[in-house]
């Protein structure tokens, strides 16, 4: 099972611009709103699109969805493990709890 991150610490990386953070959710949720900075990258992308995304397999990375029911950032950070990622946290609580805490979140599609 992939380590988890807390709300205050992925903050923190955020800020200090030390973290990838992946968006699971993608599609029109990822557009509505998403962790800023977040890149949406989906289970079924993963194999295609990490290696041109992430090439530092070293590097921090977190993954996120909607709520600890969700089981898509579980399902990206598994992927991304099986391809030699050596430092992938989950967000358990997701965009849901960054929301209700008053965190920043932002919309659309990055370039």
């Amino acid at each position: 099972m992939t380590a988890l991150i807390s709300r205050e610490e992925l903050k923190a990386a955020i800020e200090d611009g030390t973290v990838t953070v992946l968006d699971a959710l993608g599609g029109q949720y990822y557009e509505q709103q998403h962790l800023p900075g977040a890149i949406a990258l989906v289970e079924s992308e993963v194999n295609e699109r990490a290696a041109g995304l992430l090439p530092d397999r070293d590097a921090a990375i977190v993954t996120y969805c909607s709520n600890p029911a969700c089981p898509n950032s579980q399902a990206v950070a598994t992927r991304l493990e099986a391809l030699g990622y050596t430092n992938v946290r989950k967000y358990r609580e997701g965009i849901q709890d960054w929301v209700e805490a008053g965190l920043p979140v932002e919309s659309g599609v990055l370039a």
